[in-house]
């Protein structure tokens, strides 16, 4: 296929098509559009940017019916941030063809408003994993009537621990359907999920789609009173500009965190003992580099995505070597390698066994550095300004930026990412500008308005 005028189309899709500018088509949808069309599973290989959404976005649009009151498409994605890419790129595709209702159903934001949208069955439905499969044991989402299933980034799902929530979602499906699996590796976990999701497969996969990557794993055997002395050391000899630190008890990841904070640390907890709201806090300064270290457990950190985390620590050993790989396999994207630190008391050497088995490699045994009274840590390069408005009161990042630059004298090079919620917004600020960041919004004013702000 070198043309989209080859394939046939609906007139409505052609039309966005045109409308959209596309001209020849990538190869992943050179080679995924005609079986996905033909009504046939689908197991591709593709990266992230590939146009992989559009591929699969024009299957399940060609065979929607739009006058059918019910849900029958579902698009699972890893992160809320690429549910959101999906469904805007579902919604300019689907801009020709009349009454179509697509829906946002994601973790990290309230489940009320999402409730709503569901009194209309949506015909379309994208979402992550955990909130979907939540909705459903609410037996708000009826998914009778799905007839394609899309795992969208499936390989990024089962690194960030959802295996057990596809699972569970599959099972509630209709088996006729059709199953489109698309993942930028294909690891013995995706082949397993594939046999269990898809039905006779056609399999494609385009140049560039990555293999593997790899972790560098490194194992500490220490003594339970010195595991907080290693993990400090640790993080002072390699110095990453992000970590991960993994405790398997919120006991645990609240004193390892007021352990590092205290030493001078930019790190903050997150477990399930916390409201959504401050979990949102946590992890907006997480990603924007306010925060260099979270502590976490496995539940609460479940559906994070940071771009280009640095490292992971397992400050305990998990019991099960999947939730292992889960875990260290956050640190290595995009072909990136990425490195987890182990720490392992000698009642956990059977546990480090496990893993060695489990991967089929030696593992790497080193001597940890001990440091109980770091001197010179590394501080963040960022700060995070709240500022309470946010969506309800029309705030958008521009307006923010806006008045960053101009009344409070920023360039915009001094601020970083700006997230929008429905009544908060938070800026990453450039750590010593944050002062008079914080004088400026107060001063100033923000779209005419005065709001609230301050430093975090």
């Amino acid at each position: 296929m070198s043309t989209f005028q080859e394939l046939e189309l609906i007139p409505a899709l052609q039309q966005a098509i045109e409308a959209a500018g596309f001209d020849t088509p990538t190869p992943i949808q050179s080679l995924s559009l005609p079986p996905i069309l033909a009504g046939k599973d689908v197991l591709a290989q593709a990266p992230t940017g590939s146009g992989k959404t559009a591929a699969f976005g024009l299957g399940l649009l060609q065979r929607l019916d739009s006058n059918s009151i019910r849900t029958q498409a579902l698009v699972l994605c890893p992160t809320r941030e690429l549910a959101d890419q999906v469904g805007k790129e579902l919604r300019r595709l689907a801009m020709a063809i009349p009454n179509v209702k697509l829906s946002l159903l994601t973790g990290g934001i309230a489940l009320g408003p999402q409730l709503a949208s569901l009194t209309h069955a949506p015909h379309i439905v994208v979402g992550t994993p955990g909130r979907v499969q939540e909705l459903l044991h609410k037996q708000a989402l009826d998914v009778s009537g799905i007839e394609v299933l899309v795992l969208d980034e499936a390989d990024r799902m089962l690194d960030m621990g959802f295996e057990k929530s596809i699972k569970d979602i599959l099972k509630r499906l209709p088996r006729a359907r059709q199953s489109l699996l698309f993942s930028a590796t294909w690891p013995d976990e995706i082949r397993e999920l594939a046999k269990t999701s898809l039905r006779e497969p056609v399999e494609v996969a385009v140049e560039g789609a990555d293999s593997r990557p790899q972790v560098d794993a490194r194992f500490f055997e220490v003594t339970l009173d010195a595991k907080t002395a290693a993990l400090m050391g640790l993080l002072l000899q390699h110095r990453p500009e992000s970590t991960v630190v993994f405790c398997n008890t919120k006991r645990d990841v609240d004193d390892v965190a007021e352990a590092l904070a205290n030493a001078g640390f930019a790190a903050a907890a997150l477990h399930g003992d916390l409201e959504q709201r401050d979990r949102d806090e946590v992890l907006v300064r997480f990603s924007n580099r306010s925060l260099s270290v979270l502590v976490a457990s496995d539940v609460a950190a479940r559906g994070l995505d940071v771009k280009d985390l640095a490292c992971v620590v397992n400050y305990e050993l998990p019991t099960d070597p999947d939730v292992y790989l889960h875990r260290t396999g956050r640190t290595a994207r995009a072909g990136e390698s990425g490195l987890a630190l182990n720490l392992v008391t000698p009642r956990e050497n059977s546990r480090a066994l496990q893993i060695e088995d489990r991967s089929g490699e030696k593992l790497r045994w080193e001597r940890a550095p001990l440091n109980a009274r770091p001197a010179d840590v590394p501080k963040a390069a960022m700060r995070t300004l709240r500022i309470d408005a946010g969506r309800t009161d029309k705030l958008r990042p521009g307006d923010v930026l806006g008045a960053l630059t101009g009344a409070a004298g920023l360039k915009a090079a001094d601020i970083g990412k700006i997230d929008v919620f429905a009544t908060r917004s938070y800026v990453a600020i450039r750590a010593d500008l944050l002062k008079a960041a914080v004088a400026g919004l107060q001063a100033g004013k923000i779209k005419g308005r005065s709001f609230r702000v301050r430093a975090l």
